[in-house]
Formats: C-alpha cells, sequence, structure tokens
C-alpha cells in the first residue's frame, strides 16, 4: 500500500494502482481509552487481479462485488514509528544488548531452572506480591550461596595455617 496526499486529503493506493478514500472515522473506548480508527475504502475493485491479496480470506464465487475497505489508527501508527527510530537509534541498540545481558537471563533461569512459569493469582495486586516474595526466596538463596563460598574459602585458609 502506498500512501498519498491530494488537497489536504489523504488516500491509500492498493496494490492494483486503484484509489481508497477516506469514508469515514469510528471511535470506539475500551478499558478507559478511546481508540479513533479511519476507515478508507475502494470506490471500485471489480476486474482487479489483487484481490485475493488485498481482501482476507476473500472467495470470488462468494462475494465478487466486495471492496477493499481499510482502518488505519493514525495515533498507534505515529506511536509505532517512534518506538521502532527509538529501537533503531545507537541509544536504543546499546540498551537492548545490556538488556540481553543483565536481565534475560535471570528470566531464563527462573523459567528454565526453577520451573516458574506461571503465576497461581490474576489481580495485578497479587502478582505483584507473588512475584517480590519469589524475589526475596530467590535473593536469600543467593545470599546463601555467597555466605556457603565465603566459609569455605575461610575453611580453606585455616587448613593452610595449620599445615
Amino acid at each position: 500500500m502506498t500512501h498519498a496526499v491530494f488537497e489536504d486529503e489523504h488516500y491509500y493506493i492498493c496494490h492494483d494502482g486503484r484509489e481508497l478514500r477516506h469514508i469515514r472515522t469510528e471511535s470506539k473506548e475500551m478499558d478507559g481509552y478511546t481508540q479513533t480508527v479511519e476507515v478508507y475504502g475502494c470506490a471500485d475493485c471489480s476486474g482487479c487481479e489483487h484481490k485475493s491479496r488485498c481482501l482476507y480470506k476473500y472467495n470470488a464465487e462468494k462475494n465478487p462485488d466486495r471492496k477493499k475497505v481499510m482502518k488505519i489508527n493514525e495515533r498507534w501508527e505515529e506511536l509505532k514509528e517512534a518506538s521502532h527510530a527509538n529501537i533503531q537509534s545507537e541509544e536504543g541498540i546499546l540498551k537492548r544488548q545490556t538488556r540481553s545481558i543483565q536481565t534475560e537471563g535471570h528470566f531464563g533461569d527462573i523459567k528454565e531452572n526453577e520451573n516458574f512459569r506461571r503465576f497461581h493469582y490474576r489481580s495485578e495486586e497479587k502478582v505483584y506480591k507473588e512475584f517480590m516474595l519469589y524475589a526475596i526466596g530467590r535473593n536469600i538463596m543467593k545470599y546463601h550461596r555467597f555466605l556457603r563460598h565465603e566459609i569455605e574459602k575461610y575453611e580453606g585458609k585455616e587448613e593452610e595455617k595449620t599445615a
């Protein structure tokens, strides 16, 4: 799909070179957020060779008069482009590399070695509490391994002094 502007009117051009003009604006509210979608449609798709590429589950025998309709959330597209630009920036690349080194290993260890793959509760508050308890337990085990290692190092030095 190509995007074009003609006399301050946005429209898209399909694979066959036909224009998809603005039809209407739809808004729907979910969980307190309003989502605004611009609907674009083709005036005439008859004789188009690319209908099977444009239309989802298109069957020429059942509905040959079906026309291409596209719903575009322009705010979502802007956010997606900004996110992609952040990820591809120099700082974004460095942050991704750091993340893979620092945190991904811990989550992989938790999932694979500790076999913690699911929370037992569903509300945000209970999941937070469950994960904090798990993190505390994990930190206590880490501290225990550290102390054990320090004691072993100390015991080894004591044995060397007496020998």
